[in-house]
């Protein structure tokens, strides 16, 4: 049997990750069936993902209210001054645990290309708790911000590819 081609290998992995990000929790019978593969090929694939890291983890979608966590998204302006130390405490995750210290879950952090440089995304119990957050990383990275801007998630219509089951509930707040 013919070893398939590297092009090929890459569109079955894509296919796989496709059905991975739409619900991880799909059993590996249920994405063969849909992907056309053996249960034993999406395994393979699936485990070469996570070894490889292009399969980070997996996570639920949940509903910050359940959590009682409000989410906010923080943009960041660098400024002119050199950032290799900055990039370096960043790429530690200290400022993930910075953000633990008073009660705050970094989701997401990125460095960006346009206006702003960099977007942070994260849960936090109430605003002193994301002012508090906000604060520590204006004095922690003084030298290389210029702007910080925060804004409250107010009502997500979809996380992660997924589509809030209460987005009816939007009425209330338009």
């Amino acid at each position: 049997m013919a070893k398939r081609s590297f092009k090929q290998i890459e569109e079955d992995e894509k296919k796989i990750l496709i059905h991975l990000q739409k619900n991880a929790r799909e059993s590996i019978d249920e994405i063969s069936k849909k992907c056309g593969f053996s249960r034993q090929k999406v395994w393979r694939i699936i485990k070469r993902l996570e070894d490889n890291k292009d399969i980070w983890g997996y996570r639920a979608v949940v509903d910050n209210d359940k959590l009682g966590v409000q989410r906010y998204i923080m943009l960041i302006k660098r400024s002119v001054e050199p950032i290799d130390d900055a990039i370096s405490k960043i790429i530690n995750l200290l400022l993930h645990r910075r953000g633990e210290e008073v009660g705050v879950t970094v989701e997401s952090s990125s460095y960006l290309h346009g206006r702003y440089d960099w977007i942070i995304i994260f849960t936090a119990k109430d605003i002193q708790t994301m002012k508090k957050f906000t604060h520590i990383l204006e004095k922690e990275y003084s030298s290389v911000i210029s702007e910080v801007h925060v804004m409250e998630d107010i009502f997500p219509i979809s996380k992660c590819g997924i589509v809030n089951p209460h987005k009816d509930q939007i009425k209330n707040f338009v």
